[in-house]
């Protein structure tokens, strides 16, 4: 036996269980923001592909509020996160950000962006 083989140290072992934690913290941490936010583009999209031109902005924001409750979407408000135009059709911008305690006092800030115009959304 080669007295220069070895194995993997206890050192070794343990600093990569706690990357492997750290790791698995992270995504657990960001995991829902994200599932949120996909969930709540797509629905965006459906109701903006759905929605009739004659439709105002306060009969959008209340659907809206009621999809986000049956998608069990509860720690967000749309009129909180969105704003709805209605010029040559609905025009709608999704803007928020979500804080999320990461480790001590560290948090981590997820910013999501984005706007949805009902012609080229009707257009797919």
């Amino acid at each position: 036996m080669r007295n220069t083989q070895r194995g993997a140290s206890y050192t070794a072992i343990l600093l990569g269980v706690i990357v492997a934690a750290f790791g698995l913290k992270v995504l657990v941490t960001l995991w829902q923001p994200y599932w949120d936010d996909r969930l709540i583009n797509q629905l965006i999209e459906e109701q903006v592909a759905i929605s009739l031109k004659a439709t105002t902005p306060q009969q959008f924001a209340s659907t809206m509020g009621q999809k986000f409750s049956m998608n069990n979407i509860r720690d967000i408000e749309f009129k909180d996160i969105a704003t709805v135009k209605s010029k040559q059709g609905l025009q709608v911008t999704k803007k928020y950000e979500v804080r999320k305690p990461f480790l001590f006092n560290i948090d981590l800030v997820l910013t999501f962006e984005k706007s949805f115009d009902q012609r080229s959304v009707q257009s797919k």
